[in-house]
């Protein structure tokens, strides 16, 4: 079997192409990269329509198939941003229908879970999920994903990015960020607030900005990661040792982070876990993972009616029933 996944919930117009052996068959994807400030849902979603055709067809001659030749088509219905979700969902109504094939609508966060636990090895972990729009602590309990832990206000993404568009760094700010916290040398003492297994970064974001003409922006920028990373990790550890389990996987755009991942590994050898690391390329948004969620969801006979294929900008992980896994 077959499935061929489109991923367009933000910056990211993805198409991926995975077998029922989880073989990748094609990776194809396009980011818009604004000059300056952060991304513009309707532009973003023009970028989407004017690239989709050549990420597709560059996809499919990856694979060397056809559209005939694919089983299933799969879609990322939400959340994310609603003009960039409705590009990916309009493609894909357009190939199920002309193609005659079943249509599947992917939750995104499920996805990054999904792909996750297959990249990685994972039987039952603990998944740190970290994005441009989410943070949270999630463990499947019952056939159910359940967040455990999230932010009460905005997420590390948004945090990493506002803070490197105030300094004047390009969007993503994440990756800049992470290079200019390799030369920081001294930790500066910012808010770490964590209630339970919930975080806050609101506060941390504002007294950083505060000290823009007071710190050199490296140590900012390391004191910045070395304390948000601090807070997920012991949100993370408490989660595990709740619900007694021993495997972390981090997924999320965030997670590509170097620190973030020595961090995560560091915490589970101290606690005799497993953080169960992979290829970073698919931290990110990408196709491949809504394909093999897709596939999963197809072969779990969760097929979505075409009629009924609108997207949902605020869906939310606990809300999905997780697919039969193979």
């Amino acid at each position: 079997m077959i499935s061929l996944g489109i991923e367009s919930t933000a910056h990211t117009f993805g198409i991926g192409i995975v077998d029922s052996n989880a073989k990748i068959l094609a990776d194809s994807r396009s980011t818009i990269k604004p000059e300056k400030g952060g991304i513009h849902p309707r532009e973003t979603s023009r970028h989407h329509y004017s690239v989709g055709p050549h990420v597709i067809n560059e996809a499919l001659r990856e694979s060397g198939l056809s559209l005939d030749q694919i089983d299933a088509v799969a879609f990322s219905q939400g959340p994310g941003l609603g003009p960039c979700l409705r590009v990916g969902a309009t493609m894909a109504r357009a190939i199920a229908i002309s193609h005659s094939k079943p249509l599947v609508g992917v939750n995104h966060c499920l996805a990054h879970l999904e792909i996750a636990m297959k990249l990685g090895g994972a039987k039952d972990p603990v998944f740190l999920y970290l994005s441009g729009g989410n943070t949270q602590v999630i463990s499947e309990v019952d056939g159910r994903y359940v967040v455990f832990g999230e932010t009460e206000d905005i997420s590390l993404g948004n945090l990493l990015d506002a803070f490197a568009r105030n300094v004047g760094l390009a969007f993503p700010g994440g990756p800049k960020l992470e290079e200019l916290a390799t030369k920081g040398r001294r930790l500066i003492d910012l808010p770490y607030i964590v209630k339970g297994m919930n975080v806050s970064f609101s506060g941390l974001l504002t007294m950083a900005e505060s000290l823009l003409e007071k710190e050199p922006l490296e140590d900012l920028a390391l004191s910045i990661q070395e304390i948000c990373f601090s807070m997920l990790l012991e949100a993370s550890e408490r989660a595990m040792a709740f619900l007694g389990k021993e495997e972390l996987t981090l997924t999320g755009g965030v997670g590509a982070n170097k620190r973030l991942r020595e961090m995560c590994r560091i915490m589970c050898e101290e606690r005799g876990a497993k953080f169960l690391d992979y290829d970073e390329r698919f931290y990110q948004d990408n196709g491949v993972m809504i394909a093999w969620a897709g596939l999963e969801q197809f072969l779990s006979n969760q097929i979505l009616p075409v009629g009924s294929s609108n997207v949902l900008h605020k869906w939310r992980i606990d809300d999905v029933k997780i697919p039969r896994r193979f």
